[in-house]
C-alpha cells in the first residue's frame, strides 16, 4: 500500500495515477509494494531529519528510510516540496517532472539502485528516465 502524507500545504492532485505508476515500476522488476509512505514537507522539516538521522547539515530534496524485506518494498520517503520546486527551476524542468523523478528515486533505492559513484549515478538516472517515460505516456 502506498500512502501520501502532507506536512505542508502541498497536495497531490493525481494520487491514484501515481500509486499505479509506482506499483507498475516495482512489479516490472519483480518487486512488490508492501507499505511505502510518502511524506511531503518543507526544507526546515527535512533539514531537521537530515541532521538528526544522517548527521548531514545540508538541505536535500529527499530522504528515504528503507525497511524493505527481500522483494517486498517498505519504507518512508520524505520529500521537501520547496527543494523540488527550486531544483525544477535550476534544471529547467517542470515541477511535476522533478517531483516524479524524486518520488521514483526513493523507490529505486529500495530496489537496490545506488547513486554514490558516477557509474551508479548514471544507472540511477537511466532508471529514473525510464520510469518518467512510463508516466508521461
Amino acid at each position: 500500500m502506498i500512502e501520501f502524507n502532507y506536512e505542508t500545504d502541498f497536495n497531490l492532485t493525481n494520487e491514484t495515477l501515481l500509486k499505479d505508476w509506482i506499483n507498475d515500476i516495482a512489479t516490472s522488476e519483480d518487486f512488490e509494494i508492501g507499505e511505502i509512505n510518502y511524506i511531503f514537507c518543507d526544507d526546515a522539516y527535512l533539514h531537521k531529519l537530515n541532521v538528526e538521522f544522517l548527521n548531514h547539515d545540508t538541505l536535500t530534496d529527499i530522504i528515504s528510510f528503507d525497511n524493505s524485506l527481500g522483494k517486498l518494498l517498505n519504507g518512508d520517503i520524505f520529500i521537501s516540496v520547496s527543494r523540488v520546486k527550486e531544483n525544477a527551476k535550476d534544471y529547467k524542468v517542470s515541477f511535476d517532472n522533478e517531483l516524479h523523478r524524486v518520488m521514483i528515486h526513493g523507490v529505486l533505492h529500495y530496489m537496490g539502485y545506488k547513486d554514490k559513484t558516477e557509474l551508479e549515478k548514471k544507472e540511477m538516472r537511466n532508471r529514473e528516465n525510464l520510469a518518467l517515460n512510463n508516466i508521461n505516456n
